[in-house]
């Protein structure tokens, strides 16, 4: 009987972690959407999308988006290892708040714009990179 109760004990205590455990990654993917991260991966995909020809568009966006859904729950393991379950929590109550929201409703210009320095930056030390190439 003893044993009986050990081993209902340890299964209980296994399926509340399973439990806790989809919950917080259920938090690291909803963060990742209220911050916005993920409407990063839209402007992308759009941007992604007009190089692929018309007519294999909507073909190559369901195999894009299975491999999205991947890519999510890496992202997702990825702030479990580094925030606990309150930090991840606390960030998704910023996103919440007035401020927080502006910083995601900004997140495409931010992005356009981001892209736009980089590019620049990018040009500017190549030449950099030349001048100390040459032998």
């Amino acid at each position: 009987m003893k044993k009986i109760v050990i081993v209902a004990a340890f299964m209980l205590a296994g399926h509340f972690g399973f439990a806790q455990d989809a919950a917080y990654k259920a938090d690291a993917e909803k963060y990742m959407e209220v911050s916005g991260q993920m409407k990063a991966f839209d402007y992308m995909t759009e941007d992604i999308i007009q190089n692929i020809p018309e007519a294999k568009r909507a073909e190559f966006k369901k195999e894009f988006d299975v491999s999205l859904k991947e890519f999510k729950s890496n992202m997702a393991n990825i702030y479990i290892q580094e925030f606990t379950h309150d930090e991840i929590k606390e960030l998704i109550k910023l996103y919440e708040t007035p401020v927080g929201k502006k910083l995601y409703e900004k997140n495409k210009v931010l992005y356009d714009k981001g892209q736009q320095v980089g590019m620049e930056w990018g040009a500017s030390i190549q030449s950099i990179m030349m001048k100390y190439m040459e032998m």
